[in-house]
């Protein structure tokens, strides 16, 4: 709930006065526009007319997508609004002197002076707005835009966005955010000077800090006439997306639903100032590396210049040397920083040489290697400094410039510093650094034990969504233990391969779950590093929020988000609670696991695969709306890994691909399989779990056969109620199910291609093949049903 309400408090709605359009796209010198008029383009895809921001009194004119939700992207006289008394006698025309001029009463209070003149005003299919003289373009709102990047528009370091100031005022003034391009990377500043936030320099096709967007559009990097600028495409025509610079400074990725007539946040920028997206987050002589918590580490040779700042997780004074160099060449050494990326430096040339000369330059703190960069030699200090993981394409090698002496003295010196700063920062969130365990256990360092009864969880979802440097608390098991009623039966919600799971309340009547790891669990220590790790670095409103852990008197127990209504297998396989989500309900429920399982596969900087999904696994808020939890047996991917084997299975069969269940190996169309899987549970409300017709079929023989007999729309569960209108819906649905359990994992589509195709009525589909476990004979399937069956969560075939 706290991120949906977010998005629809920062996103630049608006309330539309209700009039028809004047049925053209054009404005001309005959033809101007009235508060009681609009113009579409063409295609019938954007709008352009006088609108009133939602809360606000005084009124604009305006581009919004037509037919949609109403959001601007585009707004003329954004410093100079209409009073509502004057309202009715507002016009927008073309003067004969061809220029757009807005009056009010008949006293021009915005004009827009184009080079040439203009004879007509166009509002085109792509959200630009242009004058032309006769067919020329001599002025366009893609190059004066307001704070929405369309597809097509470019960002150069003159064209740039700029945010509203409020949610009710679109006006560009003090405290406005601005995106722009300097350096050959996109930067945010705030009051044009102070920068915020960098997107890393363009390199292979991309931006090192930006989301993997590959799925739904690209950017591109245009030089034309001696300008250089910034664009993106979307792949699909039929996809609408829009980029928005929010008043609070933050870049929003939106992508238009069609199943729940909304946009939804597909990315955000910046990210969690824990993954590095803040300038200058670690200061100076410091290396940002999202495998680290915290993510702030000194380079080799350095230490923190404040250590104390350091324990209170304020890394902004950087580190300094702990040794002047000498610049003595056989003295000198350089520490290498695998996969990184920077800000500033210099270009030379000759970049086989670049060691020499940086070690012939008693000024050069370090040099880098990057392919098609050159060498890059630095002075001084080093800043912005990130470390992108041994499997990215994007950075480069980093050599940074220390004594010799430097080397043997680590286990001295800076081995005591190093752990002061990590020990003291793996106390706010210990459970993330168990190898630290011992340290911790120790007199010289305590944890400090927050009170779960006093946890005010409005108050901790504001602060994640205002600043995101939200710590992950450290709460008390005493506390834990009078919120739970002492882990009373009473108080217990169910149990899983980790541990019981119980409803704990506070203080002020709100309620968490507490997630407590039994000793006889078949789950360990391992997976609750993991669990804890992974979903501390997420944040999105389809994956459950945790709040908080404790690792007391050996105690293991996680603190989550309370879903009053459990999970979603209650609800589509208990007869009493089946006709609870109706159809509309169901599809909103796959969309939104589609949208988490999207959001870790491609636009989280931890590229994760679930391995567990299944309906339990599907938990729902008070509204419904579906959050993906139980990450313990979830597994991190490099930027460049497409799949992996283990000979350790873990998961719950018949939601297991068949590569996974078989091979151990598995990949990110393994989650694509479980969710196909899910998908057909929720369409059928059948389990994946028994069998069906009277030749005992599994649920996806069974599916397969009705949709080869074409008697798709009979597999929709039969208490739902399908308006006709929603039958090709239904039907679609069932294709990509069938498409995501395909047996050949080459053949399922990504979640990308499947978010796509829920959004998109005009997306093309594919027809499915054979379901896994369906070629052959009906008694091989059942024979390995049998086998699975034999271990739900997890075997070790070794």
């Amino acid at each position: 709930m706290a991120t949906r309400t977010k998005f629809m408090l920062s996103s630049p709605f608006f309330l539309l006065l209700f009039f028809p359009c004047n049925g053209s796209d054009t404005i001309t010198i005959d033809q101007p526009l009235s508060p009681n008029q609009t113009i579409v383009s063409k295609q019938d895809i954007f709008q352009l007319g006088f609108f009133l921001p939602a809360g606000a009194t005084n009124y604009y004119v305006g581009i919004w997508y037509r037919n949609k939700p109403l959001r601007s992207v585009w707004v003329a006289n954004r410093n100079n609004p209409i009073s509502p008394s004057l309202y009715n006698t507002s016009l927008l025309q073309l003067t004969t002197n061809g220029t757009l001029t807005l009056t009010v009463n008949s006293l021009p209070i915005w004009t827009l002076q184009s080079p040439a003149k203009a004879t007509q005003a166009i509002i085109l299919d792509t959200g630009n707005f242009v004058l032309q003289n006769n067919s020329a373009v001599v002025w366009q709102s893609f190059e004066n835009p307001s704070g929405t990047w369309l597809p097509g528009a470019p960002i150069s370091s003159q064209i740039k966005l700029t945010s509203w100031t409020t949610l009710e005022d679109p006006a560009a003034g003090a405290g406005s955010y601005s995106l722009q391009m300097e350096s050959n990377e996109l930067v945010i500043k705030r009051n044009a000077s102070q920068t915020v936030w960098k997107s890393g320099f363009w390199s292979n096709g991309g931006f090192p800090s930006f989301p993997n967007s590959n799925a739904l559009y690209n950017f591109s990097h245009v030089s034309r006439n001696g300008v250089d600028f910034f664009t993106y495409n979307a792949y699909n025509e039929s996809v609408f997306v829009r980029i928005v610079l929010l008043a609070s400074g933050e870049l929003d990725h939106y992508v238009w639903s069609e199943a729940k007539g909304d946009w939804f946040t597909a990315a955000e920028q910046p990210f969690d100032p824990d993954f590095c997206e803040v300038e200058a987050k670690c200061g100076a002589n410091a290396v940002c590396d999202v495998n680290y918590v915290p993510a702030c580490r000194c380079l080799e040779g350095f230490a923190p210049r404040v250590e104390g700042d350091w324990g209170l997780f304020d890394f902004s004074q950087g580190c300094v040397r702990e040794r002047a160099l000498q610049c003595e060449k056989e003295k000198t050494v350089f520490s290498r920083v695998i996969s990184a990326v920077w800000s500033g430096g210099s270009n030379v040339s000759g970049g086989g040489e670049c060691e020499a000369l940086c070690l012939d330059d008693c000024s050069c703190s370090a040099f880098a290697n990057r392919s098609g960069d050159g060498c890059v030699l630095f002075k001084d200090d080093l800043m912005d400094l990130q470390r992108l993981g041994n499997q990215s394409s994007s950075g480069g090698d980093l050599f940074v410039r220390m004594e010799r002496a430097d080397r043997p003295s680590r286990k001295g010196k800076r081995k005591v510093v190093v752990a002061v700063a990590v020990s003291i920062s793996a106390a706010a969130l210990v459970v993330l650094s168990f190898c630290l365990w011992p340290i911790l256990k120790s007199k010289v360092f305590r944890v400090v034990h927050q009170d779960l009864l006093l946890l005010d969880l409005n108050q901790s979802s504001r602060a994640v969504e205002r600043n995101r440097e939200y710590e992950l608390p450290v709460f008390s098991f005493s506390s834990i233990a009078a919120a739970t009623n002492n882990f009373s039966d009473a108080n217990k919600l169910g149990e899983g391969g980790f541990g019981p799971v119980y409803k704990g309340e506070l203080l002020n009547g709100q309620f968490v779950a507490v997630k407590r790891l039994s000793q006889s669990s078949d789950q360990g220590l391992e997976e609750f590093r993991n669990e804890t790790q992974l979903i501390a670095k997420l944040q999105h409103k389809n994956l459950v929020g945790i709040l908080g852990c404790c690792t007391e008197k050996d105690e293991n127990i996680l603190v989550y988000e309370y879903m009053p209504n459990k999970s979603l297998d209650v609800f589509i396989f208990e007869p009493e609670k089946k006709g609870l989500l109706d159809w509309k309900k169901r599809v909103e429920i796959i969309e939104g696991i589609a949208q988490g399982l999207l959001y870790r596969h491609h636009y989280s900087r931890l590229r994760m695969i679930h391995r567990d999904l299944k309906a339990s696994n599907v938990l729902l808020d008070a509204e419904m709306n579906p959050k993906i939890s139980d990450f313990g047996m979830a597994r991190i991917f490099g930027g460049n890994e497409s799949r992996s084997n283990t000979k350790r299975i873990v998961g719950t069969y018949g939601y297991m691909s068949p590569e996974y269940a078989m091979k151990g190996v598995f990949s990110l169309k393994s989650d694509v399989y479980s969710f196909g899987v899910v998908m057909l549970e929720i369409i059928t409300g059948k389990t994946i779990s028994e069998l069906y017709d009277s030749n005992r079929l599994t649920l996806l023989e069974y599916g397969w056969n009705m949709w080869k007999q074409e008697r798709g729309l009979e597999l929709v569960d039969p208490i739902l109620e399908v308006p006709r209108s929603s039958y090709s819906v239904a039907l679609k649905c069932i294709n990509i199910a069938l498409l995501c359990v395909q047996g050949n994992p080459d053949d399922r589509p990504l979640m990308s291609d499947v978010v796509s195709m829920l959004n998109n009525d005009k997306a093309a589909i594919a027809s499915p093949d054979h379901p896994a476990f369906t070629v052959g004979t009906t008694s091989a399937a059942l024979e390995i049903a049998s086998v699975n069956h034999l271990t739900v969560s997890q075997i070790d075939p070794r």
